[in-house]
């Protein structure tokens, strides 16, 4: 089974009831672009465990903290811009830790060279010499 098929997802009246909210503010939010559930082939909403987490948060930003639904919308926006961004740092600091690990190791071939013997280093030249 893929996680796809194993991700609880919930029809719009079983969501509502579980953000404690009528289905009719979902469908708002839906077309607002607040909170956007999956959708089936027939075109029906479905609501994910997230989604109902995030209908909930702005139903208390808008009646505890008085946020207005623009500023809502802003705030979800600015927080999954934060997420997204975290993530890329997050990458580029695995990635430059592995290229910090790899600066360190030893390049090429160590080979012992007795004291006795002289290291000539020689490069043919380029051109014809007249």
């Amino acid at each position: 089974m893929t996680n796809e098929e194993t991700t609880e997802v919930f029809v719009i009246s079983v969501a509502a009831e579980l953000a404690g909210m009528h289905a009719q503010t979902l469908r708002t939010y839906d077309r607002m672009g607040l909170v956007t559930p999956q959708r089936t082939s027939g075109g029906g909403r479905r609501y994910s465990r997230a989604d109902v987490e995030l209908l909930r948060t702005v139903q208390r930003l808008s009646q505890e903290d008085g946020v207005n639904l623009a500023g809502i919308k802003a705030i979800i926006e600015l927080k999954k811009e934060n997420e997204r961004l975290r993530a890329q740092l997050r990458a580029a600091e695995a990635e430059c830790e592995q290229l910090r690990r790899e600066a360190t190791r030893p390049r090429g071939e160590i080979v012992h060279v007795p004291r006795s013997t002289a290291v000539v280093m020689w490069e043919p030249r380029r051109g014809k010499r007249r």
